[in-house]
């Protein structure tokens, strides 16, 4: 929300009071508290009448500082508040220096001058100044409405770039924007987002989060121009700075916060088909789509049923529409039978027609109206009501309804919608309407991902959702959304995935092709290349079918190529997978992220790394035609072989079954020998794709793991002059060494490549 009206001048109807001078300053061990007047206090009289701004400031984990600024203490706080995980008594140092005042925690440290205007100042290790809410930053204002806000500014520094704020299609770097932290349903062409999430990530080396549930206000250089705004309608505003100093340290001290991404099973990396959306399907389309993947090569992992497998008018009755699936049980069987794993759609409305409605209602699991109603409309599904996930009962009565399809052999559920949440309603819990808006997401999938733990094991456990917030990543795996079947929807979808990945999510999804309309078959196929190099891969529309062979011969042969070549890849993507679940890294990084102080990386979201070692440059175009733009270091084309030198730009040309693909100087790649599946045995066989740089003296690791996550065998290199060894622990199987456009040999225990 913007409260001035240029740099002069406040808004017409808003009050705006800033924390102008520090009159008090209580230290304890490990945090402090200011007290700030909102004026200069020269004499006793100008202590009357006025308010006093209150700042906690106190660490809840290593190299996280947090400041709490609030007006009137005494308000109700019902909640919901995310559930973070500190330390209980509090991580950091307080040091009193004469009239300054220092809060220290890891790497990052808070400075308070009790003898100067009122000034927050963040420092990394080195002294070096991160950002400040200097003058007029930290502030409570009022409008005419009789809204009452708290705020807060940080600094901007020259050439500094803000990003994250949750999965946001427009421009990637956040600067000049308004963002407004607000669950809603707009699809992927708009400054609407599903996902939202009141945390960003500075250039500088630092993050940002705001620890309220509700909406979030967020001018980005968009108000005052050198600085970021944050405010919320509230009497408290809290937020928490997040040290780095690289990008990654930055989301792994911040998912270390919020939560870690669960590691999905390895079979959810594979290729989902789904029937798509208002399409006609029964049985025998599914049949007909399942084998026609397997006669044309396509090996096939998960099959998706959406809304329709459910009667008209009912979402959600967790029932097969017997009309159209009359022999469920036998039908399921039958694709298990295939080898394939079954994705069902739900959402967490109750239409009325649903025989679940009215037990539901009965038992108070609906969310009501303050006059005690079940709160109703029509859109989406006729007369539907909306799950309480505040009240426990209702959390386990949901589970009950999806525990039968687990049972019948459903593998894992499509959490679809969860935006659209009302406040004017009461919930159980007491929950405050307006934070429960963006939280609800989070308790629904949750309840979900629980179950799926618990009947199916840890580890295998996986959803696709389209909504979240904070800690949602907890719960993978996410999808994008509604798209439409264009390049730029496909442009666009990226971007968006890439926000999430700097909000702390690890894994992510699109679908191929778009949602809306039917995509031409050029667009179909370079989205094929690009979802295929995704974390997770599914074909998916509106209307329209979005088997490959409706986009002609050419668009097979795509689909197959990128399958395979995923397959071939899964050791080492599944690697990325359990480092995103342990360190909160994602598996899709923006460039920015994996190599930070290179100033042309910054901006970028056309191209990706997937993984520490592979560079994504999807194709935007019919033509071919795509500029990439590589780090410094050697770049080897992971398909053509190709050795390109860094840095610098390149345009370059490719047909349907390539696109820019490179493989980092230094990397080891390991490739499974068997590409049938992603769940193999990804030590029968494999090859270690070795890219050396010239160095003498170049050592490397790779560490391959099972497909519970855990280690199976590690490969260590080492160059002595002009002979490449590699020996392995962990296995006595034989593998095969490659070097990158050079010679390969193969064995056991340890095998020695000649250079020379």
């Amino acid at each position: 929300m913007k409260f001035t009206d240029g740099f002069w001048r406040i808004r017409d109807g808003v009050q705006i009071s800033y924390a102008t001078e520090v009159r008090d300053v209580r230290p304890e061990s490990k945090r402090f508290t200011g007290y700030a007047a909102v004026k200069k206090v020269t004499r006793r009289g100008d202590t009357l009448n006025a308010p006093l701004i209150t700042v906690e400031c106190f660490s809840p984990a290593e190299g996280v500082i947090g400041v709490r600024v609030t007006h009137h203490a005494g308000k109700h706080r019902p909640g919901p508040d995310f559930a973070l995980t500190g330390e209980a008594d509090g991580a950091g140092t307080v040091r009193r220096d004469g009239t300054v005042t220092e809060l220290t925690s890891g790497p990052l440290t808070l400075r308070l001058d009790g003898a100067g205007p009122f000034a927050l100042t963040f420092h990394d290790a080195d002294g070096r100044e991160l950002t400040r809410a200097g003058a007029k930053s930290t502030a409570f204002a009022t409008t005419g409405e009789g809204a009452h806000h708290v705020l807060s500014r940080l600094a901007l520094g020259v050439g500094e770039q803000i990003y994250g704020m949750g999965e946001r299609f427009t421009p990637f770097v956040k600067n000049g924007q308004t963002v407004d932290i607000w669950q809603a349903d707009g699809g992927t062409s708009s400054e609407q987002a599903y996902k939202n999430v009141p945390f960003y990530l500075s250039s500088r080396g630092y993050g940002v989060f705001v620890n309220h549930p509700g909406a979030v206000s967020f001018e980005v250089g968009s108000e005052s121009v050198g600085q970021v705004q944050f405010s919320v309608e509230d009497q408290s505003l809290e937020y928490y700075v997040v040290a780095g100093p690289t990008p990654k340290e930055v989301l792994t001290r911040y998912t270390g916060l919020t939560g870690r991404p669960a590691l999905p099973p390895a079979w959810s990396f594979g290729l989902w088909l789904s029937t798509s959306f208002t399409t006609s399907y029964d049985e025998e389309t599914v049949t007909s789509f399942v084998d026609g993947m397997s006669e044309r090569g396509i090996p096939l992992s998960v099959f998706h049923f959406d809304c329709f497998w459910m009667r008209e008018y009912q979402w959600c009755d967790f029932q097969w529409d017997p009309d159209v699936f009359p022999d469920p049980d036998g039908m399921l069987a039958r694709l298990k039978e295939k080898g394939l794993r079954i994705s069902a759609w739900i959402n967490p409305y109750i239409a009325q027609k649903s025989p679940l409605f009215d037990e539901a209602a009965a038992l108070g699991h609906l969310v009501r109206r303050p006059d005690g109603d079940v709160w109703q409309w029509d859109l989406w599904q006729a007369g539907m009501g909306l799950v309480d996930f505040t009240s426990p009962d209702a959390r386990a009565w949901f589970q009950s309804k999806l525990k039968p399809l687990l049972d019948q052999g459903v593998d894992c559920f499509k959490t679809d919608f969860g935006e659209r949440i009302p406040t004017d309603v009461v919930w159980h819990d007491g929950s405050d309407p307006e934070r429960m808006h963006n939280y609800y997401t989070h308790l629904y999938n949750r309840t979900v991902f629980e179950l799926l733990e618990k009947e199916r094991g840890q580890g295998e456990a996986v959803l696709f959702a389209r909504s979240a917030t904070a800690g949602g990543q907890q719960y993978p795996v996410h999808w994008g959304g509604d798209c439409w079947s264009s390049f730029e929807a496909m442009a666009e979808s990226l971007r968006g995935g890439l926000s999430l990945s700097l909000s702390g999510f690890g894994f992510w999804s699109h679908d191929i092709g778009g949602f809306e309309g039917t995509p031409d078959p050029e667009v179909f196929k370079r989205w094929l290349a690009f979802g295929l190099l995704s974390s997770h891969s599914r074909l998916h529309g509106s209307s329209s079918y979005r088997v490959p062979w409706e986009f002609g011969d050419e668009a097979v042969d795509v689909a197959r190529r990128f399958t395979l070549l995923k397959h071939r890849l899964m050791p080492y993507l599944y690697g990325a997978a359990v480092e995103a679940h342990r360190t909160g890294v994602p598996m899709m990084r923006p460039m920015v992220l994996e190599f930070p102080h290179d100033p042309a990386c910054r901006p970028l979201d056309r191209q990706y790394m997937l993984g520490p070692d592979l560079l994504v440059a999807p194709v935007f175009g019919g033509d071919g035609e795509v500029e990439v733009y590589l780090p410094e270091g050697t770049w080897t084309h992971l398909l053509s072989g190709e050795r390109v030198a860094g840095p610098g730009w390149r345009t370059e040309r490719h047909g349907y079954d390539s696109l820019p693909l490179y493989v980092r100087e230094g990397a080891v790649l390991p490739l499974a020998g068997d590409d049938s599946r992603p769940d193999g045995d990804w030590l029968d066989a494999p090859v270690l794709l070795v890219h050396p740089p010239a160095a003498p003296d170049y050592t490397a690791e790779i560490t391959v793991p099972d497909t519970a996550g855990l280690p199976a065998a590690t490969f260590r290199v080492r160059r002595d002059g002009d002979v490449l060894r590699v020996t392995a622990s962990g296995t006595d199987r034989p593998f095969t060494v490659r070097v990158a456009g050079g010679p390969e040999a193969a064995g056991t225990g340890e095998v020695t490549v000649s250079l020379g």
